[in-house]
C-alpha cells in the first residue's frame, strides 16, 4: 500500500505538471465555467429536447445574458461579466448551420430551459443543495418565462433575474425575502416587513386600498386580502437578492445596508452575514480585481451548438489483470446488457479493446433493431491477453479511430473506458483526449487501477465509476445503467428500478419484490446474472399472479445471463422474483430491473445520486446526496439508502435524510443528504442509492424546489395601486400511490486518502447545527433544533453549549465570551431528534448591554447560538444564529406607537372629564347642602 501511494504521488505530480503546461484553451475544455481576466467563459445554456422549436427563444436568451452581463459588471463594482456562452440546441430542432457539439450535453448545463410538465407557474429558480458560499447545481427557466413579456412586470427584466439566479448558482447566497414570514418584530419592539435593505419603502394594502398596519396583521400572518406593496420609485440601491425588479436596485446588500434582523434564508444560512460579504470571499473575487477605467466590457459572444448522431465506443481492457476476480465475465455481462437494453436506438456503436496494444473489434454500427444489438454483442472480447500489461492510451487511440470514421472528428462522441490497468503513462495521451471533443466515462476495476484515470473523465465532463473485486457486487451493471445519452430526454432514457446481489448457498434462494409504478412500465427488462456454470431456477410473479419461469427468459450460458422483456406496458404493482441456486457451491446471484416512462405526458420518478466532491482527505467527510423527483418536483417522505463499497472490506449502508439538518441544507426540497466518514481504507469507493416509497399517499411538492427570484404582486406608483397578474398557485398535493415506487441510481465513485491504519483517536466532532430557532413566549425563551451526533450526524453528543448576546457582533466574532446559558439539565438526544429547550433569559432584562465601542444601546433583540460537544470534548462549529425580541406582549404583537399615543390621549381626556364631573357633582352637592342648612336656620329663627 505504501509503495502504491508513493508511486501514485509521483504520477500525480507529473499529471499536475502537464496540466499547468497546457494552453489556456485546452485547460478550459470540460472544466465548466471559468473566470479569466474578469470574464466568464464556458457558460452552457441547454434547451430540453421536449421544447418545441422557436427561434425567438434563442434571441431572448442572448438578450437576457447580454443585459445580465452589464448589470452584473456594475453590481460587482467592475469585477466580473459574461464573455463566452454556448447555447445547446436540441437534436429535435432542425439543423441550421449550428456548430457540432464537443463535450457539451444537457446534463452538464449550468442553465436549463424546460417545461414543468403540467406545473404551476413559470418561476425561474436555482437548485441549491449545499451550504452558504457553495455552488448550486443549475438555473432553470421555462420557455414561457423567456418568451412572454407579461411576466417582466412581476419579476423585472430577464437580465436582472438572471443575475439574481447567478448569485445563487455561482456564489451560494440565498434569498432575502420570506413569503412564509412576511414581517417580524425588530429590536425596538416594532413590526417590520421582511426586506433587505430596510430602506425600501411601501405601504400596507387591504382589499379596498391603503390601510394602517394594525388592520393588516393577525398573529404571525397578514390577514386575508392584505399585503405590503412597495413603491415603484425608490432611493434604495439594494438588494438584488431581495427585489431585483426595482429600477433603483443595482447592488447586493453589504455590511452597511444588510438587514440582519429579517427572518430570511440568507440570514439563516449565512449566520446573518450580507450577500456581498459572501460574494467577496468567493474564489472568483480572490483571483480578480476591478477593471480600470470607465468603459463597459464587450457584450458576450454566443456559440450555437447542436448534437448530431449519437456515437459511442466501448474501449475495453483485455490485459492480464482482467483475468482476476471474474473481471472479464462481469464486464461481458454488463456490456451485453448495455448493448441489448441501455443504449438508445439509432445510436452508432463501435468496440475497441487493448492490452499492451489497441485493437478495433467492431467498426461503428447503427442500432436499428435487436439484430444490430446482437451483432455488436458478438464482438465483445471473450478472453484476455496472458502476461500483457494495459496501455490505456493505445485503447483510446483505437477508440478515436473508430468514431472518426463517421464524420472525420470525434466531436460529441462518448468513450466508455473500462480498465483494471496500472498504466503510469496515461498522461501521454491527455492532450489528445482533451482536444478530441469526446467525453470519457471511466470504469475502474479492482484496486490496482492508476490513480489518475478519473482525471480523463473530470477534464472531459464524463462520469467516474469504481467496481470492487467482490463476487456479490452489482456495481458493474449499475455503472453501465447510469450512462445515458445525456440529451435530457427523460422519456427516452432507461430508469433502473432494482439492483440486488447476494451470495447464495447451494439450494437456497434469493427472493425479493420490486415495485413497478404507473410512471414507468414501457420496455421493462428483468436481468438475472450468476457467477458459476449452474443456471439458477427463476420464478417471477407479476402483480396479477402470473408466473414466468426460467424457460421464459432468454439465456446466454456463455455470459451467464438471462433476461425477460415484458411486452407493452408492464402491469403496475409488486413483481416478486425467486432465484434458486441449483449449483453445488456458493455463488453470487444478481437481479437488475430497468424500464422506461409509460407516457410522454407524465414524467417518471427519477433519482440522481452524487457527492459534493469526488475526492477527500481523512478526516474530512464526504457529503452524499440523492435528488428524488418527479419531473422537476421534489418528492417528500421517501426512504433513501446509500450503499458505499470500499476497495476492500464490507459495504456500508447509510440512510439519507431530507430534514434540513446536518448535511441536508434545506428541509423538504427532495434532496436527501448525509455525511459519510466510515473510511475503512485508502482508495476508491463506489456509491449506489436506493429510493423507495411504500404504498401510501405520498406528498409531491408543487412548489419551487430551490432559491428563486421574487414575483412582486404589485406596486404603488404615484400614490396609485398597480397590481400585476396574479401568480399561479403553488403548494403541495397528495398523490394516491397504490404501489409506491422503487429506484436505483449509481452515484459513481470517490476517493479517500490519508486514512490511518488500525485504530485511531476520535477526530470526528458533532456536525454543525443549522436549524436553530428561538421563540419568545411571555417570560421564557424556547429554543429548538435538530440534534447532531457524537460523530457528525451519527450517534449521540455529550452536551450542548448555548450562549446569548444582545449584540450580534459579540456572538458572531467572539462566541466563547458571550453569556453562557445554564444547560446542566439538558441532555442531548440521538442524532436527528428534535430538541426543545426552554429557559428564562433574566440576564437580559436588567437594562442595556454595553457595546464594543463603549456606547450603550437600548434594544429588545437577543441573539442565540449553540454548539455540541462529544465525549472527547470535540466541539462542533457554532450553529446558525437565532434571534428574537424580548418583552413581547402576551398577544404576540406589540402595540404600534401611534395606537399607543391615541390610547394614551383618549384615557387622559376621559380622566380629565371624569375629574370635572366629580368637581361639578361635588360643588352641586355642597351648594344644596348649604341651602338646606340655611332653610333650617330660617325656620328656627321664625319659631
Amino acid at each position: 500500500m505504501i509503495h502504491r501511494d508513493n508511486a501514485g504521488l509521483v504520477c500525480s505530480l507529473k499529471f499536475v505538471t502537464l496540466l499547468v503546461a497546457l494552453s489556456p484553451e485546452l485547460q478550459l475544455l470540460g472544466a465548466g465555467v471559468q473566470l479569466q481576466n474578469n470574464g466568464y467563459d464556458g457558460l452552457l445554456v441547454a434547451i430540453n429536447p421536449q421544447v418545441p422549436e422557436n427561434q425567438n427563444l434563442i434571441s431572448n436568451i442572448k438578450e437576457m445574458i447580454t443585459d445580465a452581463s452589464f448589470y452584473l459588471f456594475n453590481a460587482t463594482k467592475r469585477r466580473v461579466f459574461f464573455r463566452n456562452i454556448k447555447i445547446l440546441i436540441p437534436a429535435t430542432w432542425k439543423a441550421n448551420n449550428y456548430s457540432k457539439v464537443k463535450q457539451e450535453s444537457y446534463e452538464k448545463a449550468n442553465v436549463i430551459v424546460t417545461d414543468w410538465y403540467g406545473a404551476h407557474g413559470d418561476d425561474p429558480y436555482t437548485l441549491q443543495y449545499s451550504g452558504c458560499g457553495k455552488e448550486g447545481k443549475y438555473i432553470h427557466f421555462t420557455p414561457n418565462f423567456l418568451l412572454s413579456d407579461n411576466l417582466t412586470a412581476g419579476y423585472g427584466s430577464r437580465g436582472r433575474v438572471f443575475v439574481h439566479e447567478w448569485a445563487h448558482l455561482r456564489w451560494g447566497v440565498f434569498d432575502e425575502y420570506n413569503n412564509d414570514k412576511p414581517f417580524y418584530i425588530n429590536g425596538q419592539n416594532q413590526i417590520k416587513v421582511t426586506r433587505c435593505s430596510s430602506d425600501i419603502t411601501g405601504i400596507f394594502v387591504c382589499e379596498k386600498g391603503p390601510c394602517p398596519q394594525e388592520n393588516c396583521i393577525i398573529s404571525k400572518l397578514f390577514k386575508e386580502g392584505c399585503m405590503f406593496l412597495y413603491n415603484s420609485t425608490q432611493n434604495a440601491t439594494a438588494s438584488i437578492m431581495f427585489m431585483q425588479s426595482l429600477s433603483s436596485v443595482v447592488e447586493f446588500c453589504n455590511a452597511s445596508t444588510h438587514n440582519q434582523e429579517a427572518p430570511n434564508l440568507q440570514n439563516q444560512m449565512c449566520s446573518l452575514r450580507s450577500a456581498w460579504d459572501i460574494i467577496t470571499e468567493s474564489a472568483d473575487f480572490n483571483h480578480s480585481f476591478p477593471m480600470n477605467g470607465t468603459e463597459l466590457p464587450p457584450p458576450p459572444t454566443f456559440s450555437l451548438v447542436q448534437a448530431g448522431d449519437k456515437v459511442v465506443c466501448l474501449v475495453l481492457d483485455v490485459s492480464s489483470k482482467m483475468a482476476e476476480a471474474d473481471r472479464l465475465l462481469r464486464l461481458q455481462q454488463a456490456a451485453e446488457f448495455y448493448l441489448m437494453q441501455i443504449v438508445e436506438i439509432h445510436t452508432f456503436v463501435g468496440i475497441a479493446s487493448f492490452s499492451s496494444k489497441g485493437e478495433i473489434r467492431a467498426q461503428l454500427h447503427q442500432i436499428n433493431s435487436d439484430d444490430d444489438r446482437k451483432l455488436l454483442v458478438s464482438y465483445l472480447p471473450t478472453s484476455v491477453s496472458a502476461g500483457a500489461e494495459a496501455s490505456i492510451c493505445s485503447g483510446l487511440k483505437k477508440g478515436f479511430e473508430v468514431v472518426e470514421k463517421l464524420n472525420g472528428k470525434a466531436y460529441g462522441s462518448v468513450m466508455i473506458l473500462v480498465t483494471s490497468g496500472d498504466d503510469e503513462h496515461i498522461s501521454n495521451c491527455l492532450l489528445t483526449v482533451l482536444d478530441s471533443g469526446s467525453t470519457i466515462h471511466s470504469i475502474a476495476l479492482g484496486s490496482s487501477v492508476v490513480q489518475n484515470l478519473e482525471e480523463l473523465s473530470h477534464r472531459t465532463g464524463g462520469l467516474k465509476f469504481f467496481v470492487p473485486d467482490k463476487s456479490n457486487s452489482n456495481s458493474m451493471i449499475d455503472a453501465f445503467s447510469r450512462i445515458s445519452s445525456g440529451t435530457g430526454d427523460i422519456f427516452q432514457q432507461r430508469i433502473q428500478l432494482e439492483s440486488m446481489s447476494e451470495n447464495v448457498k447451494p439450494h437456497h434462494q434469493l427472493k425479493n419484490t420490486v415495485t413497478v409504478d404507473n410512471s414507468v412500465g414501457n420496455d421493462t427488462i428483468f436481468l438475472v446474472t450468476w457467477q458459476s456454470s449452474g443456471l439458477p431456477e427463476i420464478v417471477l410473479f407479476d402483480p396479477d399472479g402470473r408466473k414466468y419461469y426460467t424457460n421464459n427468459f432468454i439465456t446466454n450460458l456463455a455470459l451467464r445471463t438471462a433476461s425477460l422483456w415484458i411486452p407493452g406496458t408492464a402491469k403496475p404493482g409488486h413483481w416478486t422474483y425467486t432465484l434458486n441456486n441449483t449449483h453445488h457451491s456458493l455463488q453470487a446471484l444478481k437481479v437488475t430491473v430497468t424500464s422506461r416512462a409509460s407516457s410522454s405526458a407524465v414524467p417518471p420518478v427519477t433519482v440522481e445520486a452524487f457527492v459534493e466532491r469526488d475526492s477527500t482527505h481523512f478526516p474530512h467527510p464526504v457529503m452524499i446526496y440523492a435528488n428524488v423527483r418527479k419531473g422537476l418536483y421534489p418528492i417528500l417522505n421517501a426512504t433513501v439508502t446509500a450503499t458505499i463499497e470500499p476497495e476492500t472490506g464490507d459495504p456500508v449502508t447509510l440512510k439519507l435524510l431530507d430534514d434540513g439538518a446536518g448535511a441536508d441544507v434545506i428541509k423538504n426540497d427532495g434532496i436527501y443528504s448525509r455525511y459519510f466518514f466510515s473510511f475503512a481504507v485508502n482508495g476508491r469507493y463506489s456509491l449506489k442509492v436506493h429510493a423507495n416509497h411504500s404504498p401510501s399517499i405520498r406528498t409531491l411538492v408543487h412548489s419551487i424546489p430551490g432559491s428563486h427570484a421574487m414575483y412582486v404582486p404589485g406596486y404603488i406608483a404615484n400614490g396609485n395601486i398597480q397590481m400585476n397578474a396574479p401568480r399561479k398557485s403553488v403548494g403541495r398535493s397528495e398523490e394516491e400511490q397504490k404501489w409506491g415506487f422503487s429506484r436505483v441510481s449509481s452515484g459513481g465513485s470517490f476517493s479517500v486518502l490519508g486514512v490511518p491504519t488500525g485504530l485511531h483517536t476520535d477526530v470526528f466532532p458533532p456536525c454543525k447545527i443549522i436549524d436553530l430557532e428561538a421563540i419568545k413566549a411571555e417570560e421564557e425563551l424556547t429554543l429548538s433544533w435538530t440534534a447532531p451526533g457524537e460523530d457528525f450526524d451519527q450517534g449521540q453528543a455529550t452536551s450542548y453549549e448555548i450562549r446569548m448576546s444582545k449584540n450580534l457582533q459579540n456572538i458572531q466574532d467572539d462566541f466563547n465570551n458571550a453569556i453562557l446559558v445554564n444547560t446542566s439539565n439538558l441532555n442531548p438526544q440521538e442524532a436527528g431528534t428534535r430538541e426543545i429547550f426552554t429557559f428564562s433569559p433574566k440576564l437580559f432584562t436588567n437594562g442595556p448591554e454595553h457595546q464594543p465601542n463603549g456606547e450603550t444601546q437600548e434594544s429588545h433583540r437577543v441573539y442565540v447560538a449553540i454548539r455540541a460537544v462529544d465525549s472527547n470534548s470535540l466541539k462542533s462549529a457554532v450553529s446558525n444564529i437565532a434571534q428574537t425580541s424580548l418583552f413581547i406582549p402576551p398577544n404576540s404583537a406589540p402595540v404600534p406607537a401611534r395606537d399607543y399615543l391615541i390610547l394614551k390621549g383618549v384615557l387622559t381626556v376621559m380622566g380629565l372629564i371624569g375629574i370635572i364631573c366629580l368637581i361639578i357633582v361635588g360643588t352641586h352637592c355642597t351648594v344644596n347642602r348649604k341651602k338646606r342648612a340655611d332653610k333650617k336656620e330660617n325656620r328656627r329663627k321664625l319659631l
